[in-house]
This record gives structure tokens, sequence and C-alpha cells, in this order.
């Protein structure tokens, strides 16, 4: 799908930004932090428009957002690749030596057995080592 159809099958508004961080995540291979989205943004990036953008997108379930720790945060696309899912309940791996992040789809979060009264909103798996690249 491309970043147009991305957003027209969500019910999302387009605008130029919007556009151009789907554009941004769908070009690259791996999770990009916010820097490294603005970056390909250049001019068009507004760090208020950009955190509302990534709100909306969020919502939509267009991208979904990875704490690594309280200073890495990474975002990644959430769907539309050559079909239409959403896959969100997956781990992540963080290279402590390059700092990448990967989407391990492979890899899925269990379905947790809460206690009674307890509502499951959200989970996060962050395996953190070396990649591939940084093991040898």
């Amino acid at each position: 799908m491309n970043t147009t159809d991305i957003l027209k099958s969500h019910d999302i508004k387009k605008t130029p930004g919007r556009i151009a961080i789907v554009k941004a995540l769908q070009e690259s291979e791996l999770p990009l932090s916010e820097n490294e989205i603005k970056i390909q943004m250049e001019e068009m990036y507004d760090r208020i428009t950009f955190y509302r953008n990534m709100q909306v997108l969020a919502s939509a379930g267009i991208v979904h957002k990875i704490v690594i720790d309280n200073t890495i945060i990474k975002y990644g696309l959430s769907c539309c690749g050559q079909e239409h899912r959403h896959q969100n309940e997956h781990a992540h791996f963080y290279c402590e030596k390059c700092h990448s992040v990967v989407c391990l789809k492979e890899v899925r979060i269990p379905d947790y057995q809460l206690p009674s009264g307890y509502k499951l909103f959200d989970s996060d798996i962050i395996i953190k080592g070396a990649c591939e690249k940084c093991s040898h």
C-alpha cells in the first residue's frame, strides 16, 4: 500500500506531516527515532505537530511506539505492507552496541492471565543484547 492509501484506509486526514512520517517509516527496514524521522521530514518538521500526528497515527493503529528506556523511543509501522494487517503484539530487540531496534514479529507477546478485576491495555517486551552484526 502506498502512504496515502494507508491513511485513507484508516479514515485519517492526509496532511503533509502524516504522509512524511508514514513514508519515512515505510522506507526504513528498522523502527526510527523522532530525530531520524525529523531528518527525513526536513523543513516540514515541527515538534508539536510531530507528536500530535504520532498520537493520531498510533490511535489508528498505523504506527506503534517502542519505549526502550527513558531516553530511547523508536516508532515502527504497524501495518500495511503487501497485506493490510496490524501486528502490535510482538517483541522488540534492542542492540546495546549499535542501538538498533528490530521488530521481532515471530516472537509474540503471550496472552497473560491477569487476576480477576485487572484489565490489560498494553504490553511491551523489549529484549536487550547484541544483534547478529554486533555479536561477532
